[in-house]
């Protein structure tokens, strides 16, 4: 090329060439030489700039899904249903269970309207009566009158599940106060394998699958042999999220009032938690105590395994993000004489559990006709147009988005206002600040802050606040936070502004922001503020005005004002440990 290039150049000033076949400008040439010469053809800075790296560790496939579908509920019922009772004895009649107007296809709709991802049945509670006929057992449905005998309540729900497109989780209790082969370890844990595999074999894809450590005091000691079982499962449902008080996959929250501590990490270390420790429910009970005598600002009490399970740990090998479990009733199976908490409670529990990066587990139990009463219906169609009302509208997308710095156009900060955790604004490497901007141009109102972190790349923020410019054209701080990972939801009285700034102040690597939202929520009592003279008082969803905070707490109006109700949003009915 070089030697066409020089021939040419030299026969274009040979004078004795009258007639070139063709001229190539000098300047054109020479730019042509300098390339050849020195620049590959293909230079690397034409390519995007690659993501950057995750920080360990990192969400599987299961727990992306799972995450992702914000809410499950837990379907309650058996014998318990009919005995009007919380643990069964194991010893009620089989006859007792006689739904008479069961439709699986109602429940798995209602959830499905009701902005549920998954159902979640207790196919065996603690008395052991199966809603399956085992060949394990004579202790089922195959016992009782219902179907005449032929029923079997988890096929119903796994076709009416299969055909709504919803997700189909089992809870198998390890406690069996029925089965006599209960208290010998071996042989109750083959007996207990063995149903656990007709579960997980005979009902199609099951996507979750719920596992406590729950025994009552005094009951035969027991050894459960937890590793098989995951093993077993993985074999046999290897897409199934499996939930326990330490994981794999998810764990226990440490309360079931469906309220997660202000500061809530998916990090987490499972060796330093035991299945069923008795140390966990005793912290819990010491937990409840502390804050109905002292109030939730002042509780220090409880034992570390439960604040460990609470808050997780920034320093951990293992993700297992928090699972929230509570019952829209006082109890977790249906009693004639309770009624459904209301809608504007379920908001509180939203806010507290999904808005501090867990998933809410939300318990409705069908009644003695099989059907899930009229009553809580309605209060599950309020509690979603209530989510509806406040964040089916996001007034940060009126606004025009700037950040400190970006790393590249892939990740620009404009990502934050699209929907999903796959897009997101990264910043520059190795800067001091960490900020994005909303200008929205005109005065807007709002009361509620949501962000959310791309969690496949880890979850990396600690710390971050948010200001908005005040009428001097001067920053000033209305909330803050620590931990966000999937989603994190900030209320606080209403504010007005042009302008605001998300300021992350903490992070494990570069933090990286996938959805920021700005709403109003017309429905949550907060008291108002004048002007921005903000409160020092944390807000009830454990965000803090002004100064940091990540002090674990409950709604403190709600728990000095009326102790035993308190106690009774958190216990339910159950009368010697806290447990589903």
């Amino acid at each position: 090329m070089l030697r066409k290039m020089r021939k040419v150049m030299k026969n274009s000033h040979n004078p004795k060439t009258k007639y070139p076949k063709f001229a190539i400008p000098t300047a054109v040439i020479l730019v042509l030489l300098t390339l050849s010469s020195s620049t590959p053809l293909y230079s690397s800075s034409s390519h995007p700039r690659p993501p950057p790296l995750p920080i360990l560790p990192i969400p599987n496939s299961r727990q992306l899904s799972w995450q992702l579908g914000d809410m499950i509920m837990f379907l309650h019922f058996g014998t318990n249903t009919f005995t009007d009772s919380e643990w069964g004895s194991g010893h009620a009649h089989p006859s007792v269970f006689f739904p008479t107007r069961l439709d699986a296809s109602q429940w798995v709709q209602v959830a499905k309207d009701s902005g549920f991802s998954r159902v979640i049945l207790t196919a065996k509670h603690h008395d052991g009566f199966c809603l399956w006929p085992s060949d394990y057992t004579d202790y089922s449905v195959r016992s009782s009158p219902w179907r005449s005998g032929t029923g079997d309540v988890v096929a119903e729900l796994a076709g009416a599940a299969r055909e709504a497109g919803i997700g189909l989780g089992l809870y198998l209790s390890p406690w069996d106060r029925h089965e006599e082969c209960y208290g010998k370890t071996l042989e109750y844990n083959e007996h207990y394998m063995g149903q656990m595999t007709e579960l997980l074999t005979r009902y199609g894809i099951i996507k979750d699958v719920f596992l406590d450590g729950a025994k009552g005091k005094g009951e035969k000691d027991m050894d459960y042999f937890f590793d098989s079982w995951f093993s077993l499962i993985r074999q046999l449902q290897p897409e199934a999220a499996i939930f326990s008080d330490a994981g794999p996959d998810s764990r226990w929250i440490g309360d079931e009032a469906g309220v997660a501590g202000s500061s809530c990490w998916s990090v987490f270390n499972r060796s330093a938690v035991k299945i069923g420790d008795p140390d966990i429910d005793a912290g819990f009970w010491e937990y409840i105590l502390s804050v109905v005598s002292f109030g939730p600002q002042l509780c220090n009490k409880a034992s570390p395994d439960f604040w460990y399970l609470r808050r997780g740990d920034p320093s951990g090998h293992d993700w297992v993000p928090a699972e929230c479990d509570v019952s829209i009733r006082t109890g977790w199976f249906w009693h004639a004489s309770e009624s459904p908490k209301s809608a504007r409670t379920l908001l509180d529990i939203y806010y507290n559990s999904v808005g501090r990066n867990c998933l809410l587990l939300l318990n409705v139990p069908p009644n003695t006709s099989g059907l899930i009463s009229d009553e809580d219906i309605l209060v599950l169609q309020e509690f979603k147009e209530l989510r509806n009302a406040i964040f089916s509208n996001n007034l940060a997308e009126n606004g025009i988005p700037s950040a400190s710095s970006t790393r590249g156009p892939q990740f620009r900060c404009h990502n934050v206002l699209e929907e999903g955790i796959y897009t997101y604004w990264a910043p520059e490497e190795n800067q001091l600040d960490w900020v994005l901007y909303l200008d929205f141009q005109e005065f807007v109102s709002f009361n509620v802050l949501q962000v959310q972190e791309p969690i496949q790349m880890g979850q990396r923020i600690s710390e971050f606040h948010f200001d908005i410019l005040d009428e001097r054209r001067e920053w000033k701080r209305v909330s803050s936070g620590t931990t966000v990972g999937y989603k994190r939801l900030l209320r606080f009285p209403k504010v007005e502004t042009r302008r605001l700034r998300l300021v992350v102040d903490r992070s494990g690597a570069d933090p990286l922001i996938s959805f920021l939202g700005v709403h109003m929520d017309p429905f949550s009592i907060l008291s108002s503020i004048p002007g921005t003279n903000l409160s020092s008082q944390p807000y009830v969803n454990g965000s803090y005005p002004y100064r940091n905070g990540s002090q674990d707490h409950f709604n403190a109006s709600h728990a000095q004002s009326n102790a035993s109700q308190f106690i009774c949003q958190i216990t339910g009915n159950h009368s010697e440990v806290s447990t589903i």
